[in-house]
């Protein structure tokens, strides 16, 4: 050996512990993970966490589970002891959520750590506390069956970590967010979550009655999990292939946010974060959402554990699955499916936003203003009998006697003034019948539980769409020949981009030619468009084009191309409908799946409950 040459030595335990709690133990969030997951493990029926500085000052996770003894504590703090894996375990038959034995060591190393349990049956509990990787010995305690695991000060031993925190609201937001994603996978569990303050989380265990549905008992963790907004507005998934199982709850696509945070999907019970998941979900909604929102799932993918790896990473939320194209299509279809069968169903959160704005400032519904009336009227301190109150209401409400046919006639509809007329059960459909058109763009529709207001581009764009979509499945779109060919002017490179997609255009329906430089003449147009601006059309195509890149077939941006085309086929806001024509629309619609949103995800119609109405004028 060389003279100054570095000798290899075997680094302490403490140490070594340090090195791995790196991967293991990332930020408190991480921690909270491994201790709940241990609890889950250990057959507990209630989970209590409390937190305190964002969890780097104190975590403590309190469970009912089996407990442990004395010789079990002992070795549950040593690295690689776990009860999860039998000696002659097969790693591609994993469980249990936890099974690599490197938590509680390597939180043990970089904080100070405490144990107490007690097995079921047992008389006595014990307690065992780790100090950067300092054991200590194990001791008689006081606890009720089951382990309460508490760690302060974490990363003390390794102050370097502790600059790379953030701010303790921040990571506490982390650690709610983690356990939400265990309490949706396990709703026979109990979840809470406090800081010390309050209760940040709380989720009962579901009864056994509704734990015999699993969707239903989803349905129910979810709501109080994600908030009622999302169980009012989700469909059911539920398929399954060639072994594999993919079932939860998808929000309709008018239901969305601004970022993927609440997309919740889970492998075989375990949260996870797969880029290939992710991708599946964003491809479902594409059809429905503009790209800078994003869909609220809650999906969970049961398959064997032999087909898919969770052993990538010592923090065990990215796995690889053996059929990775299998489980893509799964998400892709069985998401599409469930919405399909959504049919015109929009989000209720529409309705609410609406609501919320004629409100005042704030959101929340306020007694109305009492006027400033002159002293003895009922504003000035005096208030009306309750008879004279009642005798107010009765004259402002409907009128039982009045003639038949009397609202319709005080009604004028339409540009030629006429009466509303239609079938009488018109009212009674899901968007009921058309009353009046507003601003030349908006449909005014009544139905038995209150109105409907649809946005008539909106809608007709999603219906224009969807026929379009049909087509190509049966075969192509049928072409209309234009009586005068229409040459539209670009430059030369966006001519050069349309006449290199010529072909592909063709199959949507777009005949084009070249027409010397920097030109293209349209001969043909898709026959459902009807009355189209040709040159308005292909512009836009090229404009999508030079975006897309040349190297992107156009067959792969389908839906993108046939969106514009919708679009440019529909009817145009500020054009005059009649009854007939409305009422036509309202009943496409109904028949229409996804008719709810158009198809850069905005809503085609909101919905508002008589009852809504009439709290808005302090009715109710």
């Amino acid at each position: 050996m060389r003279d100054g040459a570095a000798t290899i030595r075997a680094l302490p335990p403490t140490l070594v512990n340090r090195i791995a709690a790196g991967e293991v133990v990332e930020r408190p969030a991480s921690a909270v993970k491994e201790l709940v997951e241990n609890a889950i493990d250990a057959g507990a029926a209630r989970i209590d966490v409390t937190l305190g500085d964002g969890g780097r000052g104190l975590i403590v996770v309190v469970d009912d589970g089996r407990g442990m003894g004395p010789d079990d504590l002992a070795l549950a703090v040593e690295r690689h002891c776990t009860s999860k894996l039998a000696l002659d375990a097969d790693l591609t038959d994993i469980r249990t959520l936890g099974f690599r034995g490197e938590a509680l060591p390597s939180i043990g190393s970089v904080a100070r750590l405490s144990l107490t349990s007690r097995a079921a049956g047992a008389d006595a509990a014990w307690r065992i506390a780790v100090d950067a990787g300092v054991v200590g010995p194990v001791e008689p305690a006081a606890h009720p069956p089951g382990t309460r695991v508490e760690v302060r000060d974490l990363f003390h031993a390794t102050p370097a970590r502790l600059k790379f925190l953030k701010a303790p609201r921040t990571e506490q937001g982390h650690a709610v967010d983690m356990v939400k994603r265990l309490a949706m996978a396990h709703p026979e569990v109990a979840f809470s979550l406090t800081d010390g303050t309050r209760t940040v989380l709380r989720a009962p265990a579901l009864s056994g009655d509704l734990l015999g549905d699993v969707h239903e008992a989803r349905r129910a963790r979810l709501g109080a999990v994600l908030g009622r907004d999302f169980a009012e507005n989700c469909v059911t998934v539920d398929v399954e292939r060639e072994g594999t199982r993919l079932s939860g709850h998808v929000g309709l696509p008018t239901f969305h946010k601004g970022t993927s945070q609440e997309q919740y999907l889970f492998v075989n019970g375990r949260p996870v974060r797969d880029r290939l998941l992710h991708g599946a979900v964003r491809g479902a909604y594409q059809d429905f959402l503009a790209r800078d929102r994003h869909p609220v799932v809650a999906l969970y993918l049961d398959l064997d554990p032999a087909a898919v790896d969770v052993n990538v990473h010592p923090a065990k939320a990215e796995v690889r699955f053996r059929d990775a194209a299998l489980v893509r299509g799964l998400i892709v279809s069985g998401i599409r499916h469930a919405l399909a069968e959504a049919g015109h169903r929009a989000s209720t959160t529409v309705a609410a936003g609406v609501l919320g704005r004629a409100r005042p400032e704030g959101g929340e519904e306020r007694p109305a203003p009492r006027l400033a009336l002159p002293q003895g009227c009922w504003g000035g301190g005096l208030r009306p009998a309750s008879d004279t109150l009642e005798t107010a209401r009765a004259w402002q409400a409907p009128d039982p006697d009045a003639p038949p046919g009397f609202a319709e006639a005080t009604a004028p509809f339409g540009a030629e003034g006429a009466p509303a007329s239609g079938p009488p059960d018109d009212a009674d459909r899901p968007l009921g019948r058309a009353r009046a058109q507003v601003h030349s763009t908006y449909i005014v529709a009544e139905t038995a539980e209150g109105l409907v207001i649809v946005d008539q581009h909106a809608a007709h764009e999603r219906l224009v769409y969807e026929r379009m979509k049909a087509a190509l499945a049966n075969g192509g779109i049928a072409r209309q020949g234009l009586l005068l060919p229409e040459v539209v002017e670009l430059d030369e490179g966006a001519a050069d981009r349309l006449l290199a997609r010529a072909d592909d255009l063709a199959e949507l329906g777009l005949v084009i030619e070249g027409f010397g430089p920097g030109a293209v003449v349209v001969r043909e147009v898709p026959a459902l468009l009807g009355q189209v601006n040709a040159a308005g059309l292909v512009r836009d195509l090229a404009d999508e084009l030079a975006e897309w890149g040349q190297t992107l077939a156009l067959k792969d941006r389908l839906a993108d191309v046939c969106g514009t085309m919708a679009c440019h086929g529909s009817v145009r806001a500020g054009r005059r409908l009649n009854e007939a024509e409305m009422n036509a629309l309202l009943r496409q619609m109904e028949a229409t799946p996804h008719s709810g949103q158009c198809n850069h995800g905005r809503p085609t119609y909101v919905e508002l409950r008589l009852a809504d109405i009439e709290r808005l004028f302090g009715r109710r």
